[in-house]
């Protein structure tokens, strides 16, 4: 990959990957906003938020991380598999999209449980669900990023045959 493509990219994957983190920590204060809100209206407000901000965010940004991160890592001396730092960062993020997206039914049931008009107060529980999974994908992310900062030693068995090849 051409010096001026090869930043382009990294920059694009940076700012997606800090967009999801980012877009992770503003879902976690939403999803606590509605657990220990005693306002029935600060609840619905929070959940269906919750769905938009997931949406709207999360899931374009999990995506466009992934993309990304294949195209930098395929297009670098990195390679897709060949360093176990980049197939763990591969893994989590292929995981935690996943996730996210089969936990998407569970936060648009939530919201259009919140956007009842005949509910009471009683009948919007505080639900742990979206701390949980926020705090989850926070430490994941977080797991992610000192991978990209760290990069510990090892090359994969692909990586080993293919630097083997290359040298002789």
């Amino acid at each position: 990959m051409p010096p001026k493509l090869r930043k382009a990219s990294l920059a694009a994957h940076i700012g997606c990957s800090v967009g999801w983190l980012g877009a992770v920590v503003g879902f976690l204060a939403l999803a606590i906003a509605a657990m220990t809100a005693e306002d029935l209206q600060v609840v619905r407000a929070a959940y269906i938020a919750m769905d938009l901000m997931g949406w709207s965010a999360l899931v374009p940004l999990s995506v466009a991380t992934l993309l990304t991160g294949i195209i930098q890592s395929l297009g670098t001396a990195w390679g897709l598999i060949r360093h176990y730092w980049v197939l763990m960062k591969l893994l989590i993020t292929v995981l935690a999209t996943a996730i996210l997206m089969m936990y998407m039914q569970t936060l648009r049931h939530l919201s259009d449980s919140a956007r009842g008009t005949e509910l009471a107060a009683g009948e919007i529980l505080p639900n742990f669900s979206p701390v949980l999974h926020a705090g989850a994908g926070l430490l994941v992310l977080l797991v992610a990023l000192v991978l990209s900062v760290f990069k510990p030693r090892g090359i994969t068995g692909w990586g080993l045959h293919r630097k083997s090849s290359v040298t002789t």
